[in-house]
């Protein structure tokens, strides 16, 4: 239901990338203003998989760069079917340095303007909020580091190294544009990725961590199938392909993945735990205390944002079956996606579900669906000194947290090949904020001034 609030369209002020103009170098407009504009721009280009969008983004950002001083030369789009990716270099002083990389992504899932109250595609502020596709993921965070490095380039500070800017156009799908872009930006010294790790606020606005993504999980899909002769559905059989399918996911449904340590998931709940209280912050500590206390345990494995924290994790996603009403089903299939816990080898996993479902009869395949497997960054002293100081510049004594990402991003490329990543979103939020990939998403204005600021102190730090 739309409440009767006081709303803001900003249709009429950034229809399209052409209608926007970014502040020319030397302007006066500070960061978070400019990251709004850029913000307001970005959401108004719909860069869902499908709709070619991906370059009109990529051109917009490249002339925000441009006015803010960036050589064109040293701005490159790298077209890939109907996305790419962008790479834009800040020459440091020293080019013999390996270059710092900040990543992010220009694409976004798909929305439907009949599920949602606004058009997902028009920005809309209200309440302190800019609603929109992609607002929190991942263009808010995107915005804020392309108005930092434009206000650091008007400024003439010199990096000491090279800081490129990396931005993949199709992480929500496939995810080749990041894989191939880490590819190119192999020889950086370290990755900072503003699509992950950030800061909670309880529902009191108040602080409560900041976490820095240091790990994730592998992303691999399954394809289930079982296919029969079929028949005529008056002449039922004992083979039928949807039952022996059922049986098959009732069989997954019913597993548990071994529990699996990690000393970045102790660190984690040891932190963690104490700051969220109650049952699930209680197990969390006893948990990293006694990984074999089987009641916490359970009780972490209950709950379903942490129960991926403990062990690899499969679930059916998608399902079809059958070809007609009144046919026996010739075929019948299911898609399960998994996460897989980092050092877990993808291959062990497709072994352990033939295991499980033992039945010969169904064909068990990873389906092509990107990813990467590695290990965890180290939690490297500079690195964390710097991510320290600009949590810590905006929220002083905050705990910062190393974590282990359930989800996909595209630090995994990186880490892949020996490039330490680390998830450092500059984006503060409340629980009951989080609708990325759901209806309504939204981004809180406040972080626009802190997190441009944060950003700023850990590109200093770290460009040293």
């Amino acid at each position: 239901m739309i409440r009767n609030l006081a709303v803001v369209s900003l249709a009429a002020v950034c229809a399209c990338a052409s209608a926007q103009t970014a502040p020319r170098p030397g302007s006066a407009a500070s960061a978070d203003t400019q990251a709004l504009d850029i913000l307001k721009t970005s959401l108004a280009i719909p860069t869902v998989q499908g709709q070619g969008n991906v370059p009109k983004l990529a051109a917009y950002i490249t002339g925000v760069l441009q006015d803010a001083g960036y050589a064109a030369g040293d701005i490159r789009f790298t077209p890939m079917g109907e996305t790419g990716y962008l790479t834009a270099r800040y020459p440091g002083a020293d080019s013999s340095k390996k270059p710092i990389a900040i990543i992010g992504h220009m694409d976004v899932v798909a929305a439907r303007r009949e599920d949602w109250e606004r058009d997902p595609f028009t920005p809309v502020i209200e309440k302190g909020y800019l609603f929109g596709r992609g607002s929190s993921d991942n263009k808010g965070d995107v915005s804020m580091v392309v108005a930092t490095l434009a206000k650091l380039k008007r400024s003439g500070w010199k990096p000491a190294r090279d800081v490129i800017l990396g931005l993949s156009g199709d992480e929500e799908t496939e995810q080749y544009t990041a894989a191939k872009m880490a590819e190119e930006l192999k020889n950086a010294e370290l990755v900072l990725n503003d699509d992950a790790g950030g800061g909670r606020l309880d529902e009191a606005g108040k602080p409560t961590g900041y976490g820095i993504q240091v790990a994730e999980k592998t992303y691999a899909d399954f394809s289930l199938t079982v296919t029969d002769p079929g028949g005529h559905s008056s002449l039922p059989t004992k083979t039928n392909a949807i039952y022996r399918l059922t049986t098959a996911l009732q069989k997954l449904s019913a597993y548990a993945f071994p529990v699996m340590r990690s000393e970045v998931v102790v660190a984690m709940f040891k932190a963690v735990g104490p700051i969220q209280g109650g049952p699930i912050g209680e197990a969390m500590v006893r948990y990293a205390r006694d990984p074999h206390d089987t009641a916490a345990v359970q009780l972490l494995s209950d709950e379903p944002s942490t129960v991926g924290q403990l062990r690899t994790t499969c679930v059916a996603t998608q399902i079809s079956g059958g070809h007609a009403p009144n046919a026996l089903p010739q075929r019948a299939s299911a898609n399960v996606n998994c996460r897989i816990f980092p050092g877990v080898p993808v291959d062990d996993v497709r072994r352990q579900l033939v295991k499980i479902i033992n039945d010969p009869t169904v064909i068990i395949a990873r389906t092509d669906s990107g990813g990467a497997a590695a290990g965890a960054s180290p939690l490297r002293a500079d690195v964390m000194a710097a991510i320290t100081k600009g949590a810590r510049e905006r929220y002083p004594g905050i705990v910062v947290i190393p974590n282990m990402s359930a989800g996909a991003t595209d630090s995994i490329f990186f880490r892949a090949l020996g490039v330490p990543a680390y998830g450092v979103s500059a984006t503060f939020g409340k629980d009951s904020d989080d609708f990325a990939h759901g209806l309504n998403e939204r981004f809180p204005l406040a972080n626009l001034g802190p997190g441009t600021k944060q950003w700023e102190t850990v590109i200093r730090e770290l460009a040293k």
